[in-house]
């Protein structure tokens, strides 16, 4: 079993892979996705159905021929915005195969990653989501995925934060990456606007 297996062995690169990650809508936080390679091949996509993110218990991962790869869920109740995730498109009674908590509750982007079908095997996700500055790191703390802002190469311009970067480490799941990010989306998506607006125009009051 490869060490870095979770969801798709598809997905595990043996050279680091630089996907970027396209919001599809703009016009509501956690709408959809589209995600690229360096090529502009499609591998991933994540459709939204209905401006309301917070009426979607569910938020699934497919592939760029629409294959349900991973379905996401918000564990209720849960006081630790857990998320759990689970292989292709859930079903009444399937057992998870990874889930994601805070940390702490009063941190920016401090989660607590444990896979279930790896008994031991644990990442911490650190940074600010919001931001798009986030490193998930294996249990020896090292980088095994970050996401990043994306700079246009012709330009050296820095680029919205509705395209950005999921650089993966040589033997990470990107479809485990993925999943990662719709839960991090799910959770940060309502401070994402809140913080945009903050940061580009500071002195504008509500």
């Amino acid at each position: 079993m490869k060490t870095g297996l979770v969801v798709d062995g598809d997905y595990v690169y043996e050279e680091e892979k630089h996907l970027t990650v396209l919001k599809t809508s703009l016009f509501f936080a956690n709408d959809g996705f589209t995600v690229y390679d360096c090529k502009g091949q499609l591998v991933f996509r994540v459709d939204s159905y209905g401006p309301d993110p917070r009426d979607k218990a569910e938020v699934v991962l497919m592939d760029a021929h629409g294959r349900c790869l991973l379905t996401v869920r918000k564990k209720r109740p849960s006081l630790h915005h857990r998320w759990e995730g689970f292989l292709g498109e859930r079903t009444e009674g399937q057992k998870p195969i990874f889930s994601v908590k805070r940390s702490s509750i009063i941190g920016r982007c401090g989660m607590t990653v444990e896979v279930f079908n790896n008994p031991g095997l644990e990442y911490q996700i650190e940074g600010n989501f919001g931001q798009r500055s986030c490193t998930i790191f294996n249990a020896a703390k090292e980088s095994v995925a970050e996401i990043k802002r994306k700079v246009d190469a012709s330009t050296n311009v820095v680029l919205g934060k509705d395209v950005f970067l999921l650089s993966l480490k040589p033997g990470f799941d990107g479809a485990f990456a993925m999943g990662l990010v719709l839960v991090l989306d799910q959770i940060n998506g309502g401070d994402y606007v809140e913080n945009d607006e903050a940061e580009m125009i500071p002195t504008t009051e509500d």
